[in-house]
């Protein structure tokens, strides 16, 4: 896929992806000669977690959901079981923790990596290693959005480019000054990667083209610069959740128990 500049393609020659596989030497042997530098490789996290060993039985599913849980954002009963939205290890927020069984063997359901940005370092800098090009690595991962129906993918880990572009203090074409656009170039590049990999046509990772002028330093922040502070999260809970806290809140300052009054008085703690 080509668009302005901006080319994106696939990398055959993948099978399944083993515990203590080499990722960087099927990348590099799937690439050939077809990388350049200032392109950015994008690798689906399900082979970095099957190369680093993150399974679990299937039947631990829902213990391994809890187990990788810091913080439950929302759950929701419905026929076949409960939806847990969640806070990870990683800072993430996702469905189930990010466990997944698809494309998974069976029996077996995929935990993410442990650090995201710390694979995708190890890639770039043994990639950058072996091919003697400035390359930038992101490892994605597919999740629901807010007020958005589908699923698309974004970046959980990110080596050797800049996650964010900061646009802010720089004018728009009406010559407007922008104070508060910074753009999730890594979330939108993981998007653009997931058009030409697909869910089921085996192809987990693509390479992006054109955007060398993000591509920098090792060094450079990772995929976590791209989770909002909880300070600054003004939707950390789902409604029922931010409910029942501020009605317990309200309950703890000493409003009558069961009264109208002492409702709104916990749903406007909630809301503060």
């Amino acid at each position: 896929m080509e668009l302005f500049g901006l080319k994106v393609f696939t990398l055959g020659g993948f099978g399944e992806i083993q515990a203590g596989d080499d990722l960087v030497g099927l990348i590099a042997e799937a690439a050939q000669s077809r990388l350049l530098d200032g392109d950015i490789v994008a690798v689906t996290s399900k082979i970095v977690s099957k190369a680093e060993g993150r399974v679990v039985a299937a039947m631990d599913r829902e213990q391994a959901i809890t187990d990788e849980t810091v913080r439950v954002v929302a759950s929701r009963a419905y026929p076949g079981g409960v939806t847990r939205i969640v806070e990870n290890r990683q800072g993430l927020v996702m469905a189930a923790a990010g466990v997944d069984t698809s494309n998974a063997p069976d029996g077996v359901v995929l935990l993410l990596p442990v650090d995201p940005d710390s694979s995708a370092r190890i890639i770039c800098a043994a990639l950058r290693e072996r091919t003697g090009l400035r390359l930038g690595v992101l490892v994605t991962d597919t999740a629901g959005r807010p007020w958005r129906e589908g699923q698309t993918d974004l970046a959980i880990g990110a080596a050797g480019f800049a996650v964010l572009d900061d646009l802010r203090g720089t004018t728009d074409t009406s010559g407007r000054r922008l104070d508060v656009t910074v753009a999730a170039v890594a979330d939108e590049i993981a998007a653009a990667a997931d058009l030409v990999k697909g869910k089921t046509s085996g192809n987990p990772v693509a390479v992006v083209r054109g955007l060398g002028r993000l591509v920098g330093d090792l060094a450079l922040p990772g995929a976590r610069a791209l989770q909002r502070p909880s300070d600054s999260d003004m939707f950390r809970l789902g409604t029922a959740e931010a409910c029942a806290e501020g009605y317990a809140e309200g309950y703890a300052e000493g409003y009558a128990e069961g009264h109208a009054e002492g409702y709104a008085a916990g749903l406007a703690a909630g809301r503060a």
